[in-house]
């Protein structure tokens, strides 16, 4: 349940971030020819232990990768990889279920390529969350 939690907090994060249409993880989407979108994704890592017991740290990132046509050139994309850092600045926090997540870095952005017909730019949002059974 807790990792539901932290996908419905980084989701509802992410959707305040308007601008266009989001691919989520495993969720019919057929993108539109020559209109951007993104796709997200939850990258869970493995947990920590910091201590004896049931309790433990949930870590992972949250993948958005920005989907552009070719040939509209990279600075739309770079304005959303912008927009998106902006929205998860390092130590923001967003709570659904009573779990709250925290950004633990800075998102990083990545190099842009072409892919398809499609210009490909990634984002990743580092985050953890506190699990306490």
């Amino acid at each position: 349940m807790s990792r539901a939690a932290i996908r419905a907090a980084l989701e509802t994060a992410l959707n305040a971030v308007t601008g266009v249409s989001t691919a989520w993880e495993n969720r019919d989407f057929t993108p539109t020819v020559g209109t951007p979108y993104q796709a997200a994704f939850d990258l869970f890592a493995a947990p920590d232990n910091p201590e004896i017991g049931t309790a433990y740290t949930e870590r992972g990132s949250l993948q958005v990768n920005l989907q552009s046509p070719v040939g509209d050139g990279p600075a739309a994309a770079d304005a959303r990889a912008e927009a998106i850092r902006a929205a998860f600045p390092r130590g923001a926090s967003f709570t659904a279920s009573g779990k709250v997540v925290h950004v633990s870095n800075t998102p990083e952005i990545g190099g842009g390529r072409t892919e398809d017909d499609r210009y490909f730019v990634p984002v990743r949002v580092p985050f953890h969350a506190h699990i306490r059974s």
